[in-house]
């Protein structure tokens, strides 16, 4: 089918993303804003999955399996969760955003990795950045989500013993937090250099789930509704990532969207 075809999906899913995001400005009708996001992010799965060449059965059969087993674990969270326990998922939700996207990365630079006859121009050197990009932004977004929901819920529960999440933050600790972040463009730059290299990969993963770590470990449990907002942006800004690596409009159109929505909202709630 002509390639025109799907990009007439993702424009369709684009409108129905724009027209939930502008929906959920308002109380009374964000719930049709909800709808029709979720409407958009369906429309763009079958598109994505109608384009797939199935080569092989099993493919089709564990991404099946992916959107079964996926579909009723969110339907199960969504229907048990208490109004009050609303925050906690939706920073795990962002975290589940930026841990897919960054796995998508490292899908594609381990495929790139093995293909030996890559030519080294400009666009492959292009697209390493982004996939180094989007891991960063998405492991990142994955553990500070993580340590996001403990402290809303105050603590985690471990083998039934109740810890509560530590908030420490001297002032040096933000030294450390530019190193780490030097040093994870140092590896982006070194895994240019070298694209055959999969230490350097693993060592941007390692370093990036330290970096989410420690952005979140300083800030307090009533500041964490401004800290799960930016999340949700970084969410959206790794999925743009992902979108440039792999060729995806709706990717880049609707992880551009949560991007900025959510700097922007962000930045009101910090003045607020």
């Amino acid at each position: 089918m002509d390639e025109a075809v799907w990009d007439i999906g993702y424009l369709f899913a684009s409108i129905l993303f724009i027209l939930g995001l502008k929906k959920l400005g308002h109380p009374r009708t964000a719930p049709t804003g909800n709808l029709y996001g979720a409407l958009g992010m369906f429309v763009a799965v079958i598109v994505t999955i109608a384009q797939m060449d199935f080569e092989q059965n099993h493919t089709f059969i564990i991404i099946g399996m992916g959107l079964g087993i996926g579909g009723l674990i969110g339907y199960n969270m969504a229907v048990k969760v208490k109004m009050t326990g609303m925050p906690e998922m939706v920073a795990l939700f962002n975290g589940f955003g930026g841990a897919a996207s960054a796995l998508v990365a490292a899908s594609e630079v381990f495929r790139r990795i093995e293909d030996d006859n890559l030519p080294k121009d400009l666009e492959l050197y292009v697209a390493w950045i982004a996939i180094g990009l989007s891991t960063l932004v998405g492991w990142m977004t994955l553990t500070g989500s993580l340590l996001a929901m403990m402290k809303l819920k105050g603590g985690v529960e471990i083998f039934g013993t109740w810890y509560r999440t530590p908030t420490w933050g001297p002032e040096w600790l933000n030294y450390v937090k530019g190193l780490f972040l030097i040093g994870i463009v140092g590896l982006i730059y070194m895994s240019i250099k070298d694209p055959g290299n999969e230490d350097y990969v693993i060592g941007i993963i390692a370093l990036s789930c330290i970096l989410g770590i420690l952005f979140v470990l300083p800030i307090g449990g009533a500041d964490m509704p401004v800290v799960v907002s930016l999340l949700n942006s970084l969410s959206g800004i790794a999925a743009a990532f992902t979108g440039f690596i792999i060729g995806n409009n709706v990717l880049i159109i609707a992880g551009s969207m949560v991007g900025a929505a959510g700097l922007i909202l962000t930045n009101i709630m910090c003045k607020a």
